[in-house]
């Protein structure tokens, strides 16, 4: 009888550490890291920029005689926008016109044969250098759009004499463009004409689409990036050189490890992110590096594989190699 009732009492003690020892293990929700096509999107921050900007300044200095439009104003393609002073051509357009009645004079003598040929060809050739001298000359007094734009830089009054900063700035609106760095792993990905997104801060949530147009052939050896040009048409003006662009390229679909963001923990100091796996009722530490949010989720690129069990709830209390008690799989 003595012996029965050791038995007995051993085998209840036995029970009870092994109660004790589950009860003490952290108590965790799981759920299990699955693949699942994911659209491979990236998001890129740029300023927008004019897509053509023209710098008006004469091709030597000179006085300005008159700016005839402000800042904000629109113009059109060869409109006149600056008269620089133009006594020099004045002067050189007096002396082509008596040039030019010279070689009438000299042309009917030579009918005559009061003149010899060889002086009338030299007056001819004095026009034709003097009238290409006009040429430039005008070009240079007369300073017009090379483009339809819109005036956006002013840096002279009519009466200064010309330096080194343009007279003006034109800039073509209607277009406009950003450009962005893309990381070496997309680079047969990104095509011409390939349409993206294009949110504004200015604009809040409103969407501009715009399209690739320009691909940099070289990839950058410090970055590993390449460089995208994207156009929008602006035909509406609402967006304006110098906004803060982030423009979201869609490269595709692939299949990707997708977890809920509960699960992924921030460690603190740094910004690297982590997650605990469950194996074997122990408790592992992951290091993983996230791609872009899913509704709830996150896309994992590295630290997990697929059919990993991860703790949703109560990794605030786990450390590598804590025991575990699953009380939940979602």
């Amino acid at each position: 009888m003595p012996i029965a009732c050791a038995a007995i009492l051993l085998s209840c003690g036995g029970g009870e550490t092994k109660q004790e020892e589950k009860s003490n293990r952290v108590k965790v929700n799981v759920t299990t890291a699955k693949t699942q096509s994911v659209e491979q999107t990236s998001t890129y921050t740029a300023t927008v920029e004019a897509d053509i900007i023209n710098q008006i300044t004469p091709a030597m200095g000179g006085r300005i005689e008159k700016i005839l439009v402000e800042v904000g104003d629109r113009v059109g393609k060869g409109q006149l926008l600056v008269q620089m002073e133009s006594s020099n051509l004045r002067q050189q357009t007096t002396q082509l016109a008596n040039l030019e009645r010279d070689y009438e004079r000299y042309s009917e003598l030579l009918k005559v044969g009061g003149i010899a040929q060889q002086q009338v060809d030299q007056i001819k050739t004095q026009i034709d250098v003097l009238r290409t001298a006009i040429n430039n000359i005008n070009d240079n007094t007369q300073l017009r759009s090379p483009i339809a734009g819109v005036i956006t830089a002013r840096n002279y009054d009519n009466g200064d004499v010309f330096t080194a900063q343009p007279v003006l700035t034109v800039q073509q609106l209607n277009v406009v463009k950003a450009r962005i760095n893309v990381s070496e792993s997309h680079f047969t990905n990104v095509k011409l004409g390939m349409p993206v997104d294009i949110k504004l801060d200015v604009y809040g949530k409103e969407a501009f689409t715009g399209k690739v147009t320009l691909i940099y052939p070289t990839i950058d050896a410090a970055s590993h990036t390449f460089g995208v040009e994207v156009t929008i048409d602006n035909r509406g003006m609402k967006v304006r050189p110098g906004m803060y662009a982030r423009v979201s390229v869609n490269f595709g679909t692939g299949e990707s490890i997708v977890i809920p963001d509960r699960c992924v923990m921030k460690q603190a100091g740094a910004n690297d992110k982590y997650v605990f796996t469950v194996e074997n009722g122990v408790a592992h530490y992951h290091k993983v590096e996230l791609g872009q949010r899913i509704a709830d989720s996150y896309e994992i690129t590295s630290g997990i594989v697929n059919g990993d069990v991860v703790v949703m709830d109560g990794q605030t209390r786990l450390i590598e190699g804590t025991e575990v008690e699953v009380v939940k799989e979602n």
